[in-house]
């Protein structure tokens, strides 16, 4: 069983253009997502992107020992699949290069979750958006490629999953109380979510990943509660 850790980037955002590129203190954004994500257990570690977005990013990949897999710039399923045919991945931790404070801690959680209950497609509900992944098995990306018809299920690679949940063994299991924040938001989207994660990173920031024990209480603490989506992965449209 080879794990693939797959970071879906590109740098043609309207509200943000190149937002993975941005500085925060100790690196840029893509640096810091693919930093928070060194702790996952996997064989296979990529920033998958269009050929437009390719040589920006080549030389952060490089840093912090990433490859870099090009694909359509739209259909980000095919996208996913082709990296998986490639490198011969079995199953996919999927995070999003506007996810610097990715956990580590918790997407290792919910890998053993899935594990345990053989699921295809897994993810943790109520952590702050933009802290979490999926664990998805590519056998569910090849099926949902075969089937996914409209623009909005190649470009959400999961959606056509979640449409047909009779086909999958789907577990969304409620984050852990440490990290059970789901008004939180710290994905970087806008200049706004931009100021406010550079924010966190002044003053949480110490040379390493900031996990959800640290994250969370700040927060709570300082971000004002408006709901935002469960699930907490961020972005889908990278």
């Amino acid at each position: 069983m080879r794990t693939g850790i797959f970071v879906q980037v590109r740098l043609g955002s309207l509200r943000l253009p190149s937002k993975a590129l941005l500085p925060l203190p100790g690196g840029s954004v893509i640096q810091h997502v693919m930093r928070a994500v060194q702790g996952i257990p996997a064989e296979v570690r990529a920033l998958l992107t269009d050929e437009r977005s390719r040589d920006a990013l080549m030389p952060h990949a490089q840093a912090e020992g990433f490859e870099v897999l090009t694909g359509s710039p739209d259909d980000v399923l095919d996208r996913y699949c082709t990296a998986c045919e490639k490198r011969d991945v079995d199953r996919v931790v999927r995070v999003t290069g506007d996810n610097p404070l990715t956990s580590a801690r918790f997407a290792t959680s919910i890998l053993a979750l899935h594990e345990q209950a053989r699921a295809d497609l897994s993810h943790y509900l109520g952590n702050p958006w933009g802290t979490g992944v999926e664990i998805i098995e590519s056998r569910a990306l090849f099926t949902a490629r075969r089937h996914a018809a409209g623009s909005e299920e190649r470009e959400h690679i999961t959606t056509w999953m979640y449409r047909h949940p009779d086909g999958f063994t789907i577990i969304e299991p409620r984050a852990p109380e440490v990290s059970y924040f789901p008004e939180g938001r710290v994905t970087v989207d806008t200049e706004e979510d931009y100021r406010l994660v550079t924010r966190i990173f002044d003053e949480l920031y110490r040379g390493e990943p900031i996990e959800l024990d640290r994250l969370v209480p700040w927060l709570k603490a300082h971000q004002g509660h408006s709901p935002q989506k469960a699930g907490g992965t961020g972005s889908t449209h990278a």
